[in-house]
């Protein structure tokens, strides 16, 4: 039995939830792995998503920074941020002691980061074989914000993958490494009768359109339950449970739901921003997209040109979002944007990590 460490970003659900889908198709193709997963922030979602898996551990791990945003904004906090990133590169040497006792006690023999650089690092230490896997590495996220010394520190991590699978809306440096493959879109796999489930639950009558609303954060443009999007005609939205609007025609995701793909693809329209997860999920689903557009963080411009240029959204500003209001015009414009639904490409990622693995 081989174990694998596979480090997951600790910046928001999405990695989380991508990391998962990776995760079951590994255990489903190889019965010769256990994984051991290092992470802390939504660790108590990930426990539930295993809850069954007798080859699935947990290390509750602060594993990166992630994204520091001013207060009730989508927008980053450059000094915040700043000061955070420089107080995890200055702490990194003891963090990178801790990796590795730990992967020499737990006999670690692969290591897989999405897509944080303190596995990266620790694999390097013990000579082990370490593959990253994201759409973005936080020293390109982070370029424009940050400062040099802290930019060129985490460029010497990413450097030390031994593989790199750079996935669909990617525009990364190839670091010098040799082994670099190319990927699109996946997800947890999706249930249609779950999905058909959803839809009926939310909309008996099967009169209305349903819409995923994924800004599940305070945004700057004033109190989401005051927007007039929820008094669109013949409309029904959902939300996760943490958003804080009330009203007859919204739906929220129960607290203890982990396959939360099931929503997005019951969705008629997705209006989220542009994180991975979510968009990904609503591309596999054959979902059209409508995104919010946060110019200022580059994973999200490398994101939206992606989209643009595959006819995969449209694009709403920040501003609009205040008179917004859903119409079938609208819904319709979107989905001859989303024409076809691509494929999941979960079982053949794992598939070629398997490869690595057994090499």
């Amino acid at each position: 039995m081989k174990t694998i460490a596979y480090y997951i970003s600790d910046y928001g659900y999405g990695h989380a939830t991508r990391s998962t889908a990776i995760i079951r198709q590994l255990l489903k193709q190889n019965e010769e792995i256990e994984i051991i997963i290092c992470h802390s922030f939504a660790i108590e979602f990930l426990r539930q998503s295993f809850r069954y898996e007798r080859r699935v551990r947990f290390r509750e791990i602060l594993t990166d920074v992630g994204y520091v945003l001013k207060e009730n904004s989508l927008e980053p906090d450059a000094d915040l941020l700043n000061r955070q990133v420089a107080s995890y590169v200055s702490s990194f040497h003891t963090k990178l002691m801790y990796e590795k006792h730990f992967m020499k006690v737990a006999n670690v023999s692969f290591v897989i980061s999405d897509i944080s650089p303190l596995g990266i690092a620790g694999a390097y230490l013990l000579k082990l074989p370490s593959l990253g896997i994201s759409n973005f590495t936080w020293f390109t996220a982070y370029e424009g914000l940050i400062g040099e010394l802290s930019l060129e520190f985490l460029e010497k991590r990413y450097k030390q993958m031994t593989y790199q699978f750079s996935l669909a809306c990617s525009d990364e440096p190839h670091w010098g490494i040799k082994e670099n493959q190319s990927f699109g879109f996946y997800s947890r796999e999706i249930n249609d009768s779950e999905v058909q489930r959803i839809r009926k639950e939310i909309d008996p009558e099967g009169e209305s359109y349903i819409i995923y609303f994924g800004l599940g954060m305070k945004v700057d443009i004033g109190t989401l339950s005051d927007l007039p999007i929820w008094q669109s005609p013949n409309c029904k939205f959902i939300v996760s449970s943490n958003v804080d609007v009330t009203h007859p025609n919204v739906y929220k995701i129960p607290q203890d739901e982990t396959e939360t793909q099931h929503y997005v693809a019951a969705a008629d329209l997705g209006l989220t921003k542009a994180g991975w997860g979510t968009i990904s999920e609503a591309v596999c689903a054959g979902v059209p997209l409508l995104i919010t557009n946060r110019s200022s963080m580059k994973e999200d411009r490398h994101t939206i040109d992606y989209l643009v240029r595959h006819q995969l959204c449209d694009l709403i500003e920040w501003k609009e979002l205040e008179g917004l209001v859903v119409t079938p015009s609208l819904i319709e414009t979107c989905r001859r944007q989303q024409i076809n639904r691509y494929k999941n490409e979960a079982m053949h990622i794992a598939e070629e990590i398997n490869k690595k693995i057994n090499s």
